[in-house]
Formats: C-alpha cells, sequence, structure tokens
C-alpha cells in the first residue's frame, strides 16, 4: 500500500513524529518526578497506544466511556473526571478508576460513598486564575461551573478527600508564565495541598512546543511537589499529539466569486471541528506565504461559511491534487460527526519503519447505524 494510492480524505498519523514528543515528556517525567496521563478528551485513538503507552502513566477522562476506553485499552493509572455525574455514572466506572474527581461539593457529598473503598478522591479546584487564548476555552472565565471557587470553599471536606485537581491552561507555550499560575495557586491554597496525597495541574501545558524550557519547567513541578509533600500530575494532550498528523484531502473543484475557492472533500464541521467553533485557520502543508495563487481551501458541506483556511501557493491548484491538512488529531479526531452524510476519513499510521497501518476505516453502514438502529413497525 503506497501513499499515493490511498483514497481520501484520512488522517496519517507519523510514529516517528509521535515518538518525539514522547522522549520529551519522558525527559519533563525523569526531571521532575511528575507522572503524566493522557488526556482522552484530546485524543483517544487506541490504534496508536502501544506507541504511547510505555511512555505515560495512564489516561484521565471527561465521561464514562473514556472511563472505559483508558481502562480497557490503555491501563496504567484511570483517573475519572467529569463536571457533572449522574448515579449511574458512578456506579458504571467504580470498579475501573484509580482515582475518581468529583467537579462539585455537592457531587462528592452525594457519590462519595459508592466510590470511597474503590478508588482515590479527589476534587476539582477552580484557581481564579488562567492562561486561555479564547474565553470559550478559559477554566478560570466569569461565571465558570468548572471546579470549586476559592470562596465556595468548605475546609472541612479536606479530611476526606486523597487529592484536587486544577486545570487553567489551555496551550500554554511559556514556563514563566506556568509558573505565575503554579506560584499563585501554592500562595492561595497551599494549606489545603499540604493535607493531600496528590496534586493534578490539568493539562494545556505545551511542553513539546519548539524551545520550550523544559529543564525549568521541570524545576518548578518539583519543587512545587516537594514544598507541599503531594505526587503531581499533568493531563497532557495537545502537548503528545502536536504536528504528529495529517489530515489529507483532494481538491475536487475550483469556483470563483470574487476569490477562487479550492473545494475539497472534506469540511471543518464534520473533520476538524475546532477550525470552525474557534475560528483558527488550519494551515496547509503545500501552502506557499510568498505564492501568487491565493484560495479559499473551502469543504463540501452546505454551510455556506464552511472552510479551512486562505492560503497562497505557488502553482494554481488542479483537480485532483491532494493537500495536506497539519497538525489535525488533538480535539479534532475525537469531534468527528456524520454531516452532510459525508465520507468520514480512513485513519492511518505510519510507522517508524514506513509501514503503513490501516487503524480504522467507515462506510455507508456506520452512518446509517449512527443515526439509528431498530426501525419502530
Amino acid at each position: 500500500m503506497q501513499k499515493n494510492e490511498l483514497k481520501t480524505p484520512y488522517f496519517m498519523i507519523d510514529e516517528a513524529k509521535l515518538i518525539s514528543n514522547l522522549e520529551i515528556a519522558k525527559r519533563l517525567k525523569e526531571l521532575s518526578g511528575v507522572k503524566l496521563v493522557l488526556a482522552l478528551k484530546c485524543f483517544s485513538t487506541w490504534g496508536v497506544f502501544d506507541i504511547i503507552k510505555p511512555y505515560l502513566d495512564g489516561t484521565t477522562s471527561s465521561g464514562p466511556y473514556e472511563v472505559q476506553l483508558g481502562y480497557e485499552t490503555f491501563g496504567g493509572e484511570t483517573h475519572a473526571y467529569s463536571v457533572g455525574y449522574s448515579e449511574d455514572d458512578v456506579k458504571a466506572v467504580a470498579d475501573m478508576c484509580d482515582k475518581m474527581i468529583f467537579n462539585s461539593q455537592s457531587q462528592l457529598k452525594a457519590y462519595r460513598h459508592l466510590i470511597e473503598d474503590k478508588a482515590s478522591i479527589g476534587l476539582r479546584l477552580n484557581p481564579g486564575v488562567s492562561c486561555a487564548g479564547q474565553d470559550l476555552a478559559d477554566p478560570a472565565r466569569q461565571f465558570s461551573r468548572l471546579g470549586v471557587q476559592a470562596d465556595h470553599i468548605d475546609e472541612e471536606v479536606f479530611s476526606s478527600i486523597d487529592g484536587v485537581m486544577f486545570h487553567m491552561n489551555c496551550e500554554n507555550k511559556s514556563a514563566d508564565n506556568f509558573i505565575t499560575l503554579l506560584n499563585s495557586i501554592s500562595d492561595r491554597f497551599g494549606r489545603y495541598l499540604d493535607n493531600m496525597q496528590w496534586v493534578s495541574l490539568g493539562g494545556g501545558v505545551f511542553f513539546t512546543w519548539p524551545g520550550y524550557e523544559i529543564e525549568k519547567l521541570a524545576a518548578a513541578l518539583k519543587a512545587f511537589s516537594d514544598k507541599h509533600g503531594v505526587q503531581v500530575y499533568l493531563e497532557p494532550g495537545e502537548a503528545i499529539i502536536t504536528k504528529t498528523t495529517d489530515l489529507v484531502v483532494t481538491v475536487v473543484d475550483v469556483v470563483e466569486n470574487g476569490m477562487k475557492t479550492a473545494i475539497v472533500d472534506s469540511a471543518t464541521e464534520a473533520h476538524r471541528l475546532d477550525t470552525l467553533i474557534y475560528n483558527e485557520p488550519a494551515s496547509i502543508m503545500e501552502a506557499d506565504e510568498n505564492g501568487e495563487h491565493e484560495y479559499v481551501i473551502g469543504s463540501c458541506s452546505c454551510l455556506a461559511g464552511d472552510q479551512f483556511c486562505v492560503a497562497k501557493f505557488a502553482e494554481p491548484l488542479e483537480i485532483g491534487q491532494k493537500l495536506h491538512i497539519m497538525d489535525s488529531a488533538g480535539y479534532t479526531m475525537v469531534k468527528l460527526n456524520w454531516f452532510n452524510g459525508l465520507r468520514m476519513p480512513t485513519v492511518y499510521c505510519e510507522r517508524a519503519n514506513g509501514e503503513l497501518q490501516k487503524l480504522n476505516e467507515f462506510d455507508f453502514q456506520d452512518f446509517k447505524r449512527a443515526l439509528s438502529q431498530w426501525s419502530v413497525q
């Protein structure tokens, strides 16, 4: 099987690039003593967990199916968290998770009896500080429902839990910025942390970004752990899979109405949803910023504003030409949907030895089954 023979759209995960990120994660662990659990809300393509498992300590989840997926396919530590558990949710994951983190004191009170003899119990606290590029993704935004605010804490709760979780970063690429947030947490919540066994500092720390000061981050994490006598966890998602995966598409038409638009056999609304949600243009491998030929890279969905980006190219685009939409793993593959009944991208992994491994493919029956399973007679 050769790449040029593959039918688009498809995702291609590059094992060598994935391992490069994982080696940085390994170094961070060695220098700091921190444990790393993969955030399945960002990336759940379990067909490549065999690559990731040797480097990380387990998984963390945002819903019951993610807990089960981590437990069954990854192993190690399985952390369970949800913004809002039902009683059935708690019962479903109680025998699978090593740590269960509640979002509120009311949920903790309601359900701790179902879990306390089975897993370590934690509570999410809202630090009131954050680093997030968009308000939509800011855990400390005004009126945030995520975690217990400092002025709402019932101090007695800390005598009945083992750890706490903070999440205050989204694509934070600065060690100094993170350390500022970490110091704020230590100052504001230190008296509680001193009595805990573990503290999770959440995800969004982009320690695999080029030039990131790993040693500085590691030293700060180790100092925090030593000061409060806790095992520190981070919950990386994007940091593990950034720049590892392309969404490969084909130009199926070129139309013009004031600007030339190259229509491709994919759609942001179905296959790269965060491009649409956050209005962050995608990047095309074949683009040339100095090129003379500018195109809107438009999707084949019916949504008028559904486009990947505007890009320049050295040569005119042609129908049948393939384009690589880069960095298309995180918060992308987990959000795939069947809008417009578009063909779902096949998922491949290019192994370090050059072998192309098919991880999943979809057909009409998958689309049909997603909408109804039984007919009403």
